[in-house]
């Protein structure tokens, strides 16, 4: 089994974890999550999305979050943008990385936009062509690339064009994603090899949902074949919104621990990813759900001893 040497952990909590939260997270708590994110090592964290605060009231602060960050050097705070208004919104915060979001499902694409996946690539267009004449890096998602909530199981060919459309329009990273959490590892290595046909590997990231427990295994499935990109959310932030009581997004200190137990570098510190897990837990009024987070805590915790005597 061959694996790459280090793995590039795309921290994607604070966006992608956060946007279904049913409760409004106040603004200082994602800068703060934000800058303890920064300080653990990791090199990608997705800071917020510049989306309609109708249909996403948890994103509608991304101007004042990307204003309050304490920027580290070297560490990237891409943004989500779905058209040229939020691109623009998003560059006059100043936003440096952007990012843009297809599916490979037509009926997901037409329950959700409203359109065709023509149209969406479409729509994509003219952000692209502006992102490279500000010289703003673009990433590309493709959403239920192995399975979706209302065609179920998604052919491999579906997630190459999509993945392949992204990439020829300029997408420097396309990140793979199982949004319902339904895939095994046998699936997502054959969603992979179909996708790496039309877009180089080194250029792919998965994204995968731990819906059915099976988010570690498909991870470790595509670093056998060569993947080094891995998006992960702090704390196991998220819920998948399509299957109720969920779990959803693979949790940041899980990955990070099983990286770490195959000698695959990272650059991220355990403590400090835990931490901030910890942080804003607090703040949603919850525990973590990392299964590596809640192991550390336990240690954390006093024990109480029982006294022996009369």
């Amino acid at each position: 089994m061959k694996l790459p040497a280090r793995v590039k952990m795309v921290e994607v909590g604070p966006r992608d974890g956060l946007q279904n939260e049913s409760d409004i997270v106040p603004a200082a708590a994602k800068i703060d999550l934000i800058d303890r994110l920064s300080g653990t090592g990791l090199s990608v964290i997705e800071a917020g999305a510049f989306v309609s605060p109708k249909w996403v009231p948890q994103m509608a602060d991304s101007g004042e979050v990307l204003a309050g960050i304490a920027r580290e050097t070297g560490v990237r705070y891409p943004v989500l943008v779905p058209n040229m208004k939020g691109y623009e919104a998003a560059r006059a915060a100043g936003a440096r990385d952007i990012a843009v979001f297809g599916a490979a499902s037509e009926t997901f694409t037409q329950r959700n936009i409203n359109c065709s996946i023509a149209e969406s690539l479409a729509r994509f267009a003219p952000v692209a062509e502006a992102a490279a004449r500000d010289g703003v890096a673009m990433r590309g998602y493709v959403s239920c690339v192995l399975g979706c909530p209302y065609e179920g199981g998604i052919e491999p060919r579906a997630s190459a064009r999509v993945a392949a459309r992204l990439f020829e329009m300029g997408c420097g990273e396309i990140s793979l994603g199982d949004t319902i959490g339904t895939g095994t590892p046998a699936k997502a290595q054959t969603m992979i090899q179909a996708v790496a046909a039309e877009v180089p590997i080194e250029r792919l990231a998965v994204h995968f949902h731990d819906t059915y427990g099976q988010a570690l295994a498909n991870i470790l499935a595509c670093l056998e074949l060569g993947v080094s990109i891995v998006d992960s959310s702090v704390a196991g932030l998220g819920g998948c919104p399509y299957a109720k009581g969920a779990s959803g997004n693979a949790a940041s200190e899980d990955v990070l621990y099983m990286l770490d137990g195959l000698g695959i570098e990272t650059g991220v510190d355990l403590d400090k990813l835990t931490a901030a897990g910890r942080m804003i837990c607090a703040t949603l009024g919850r525990a973590p759900a990392s299964n590596v987070a809640r192991v550390m805590a336990a240690k954390d915790a006093p024990t109480c001893r029982a006294r022996s005597g009369n």
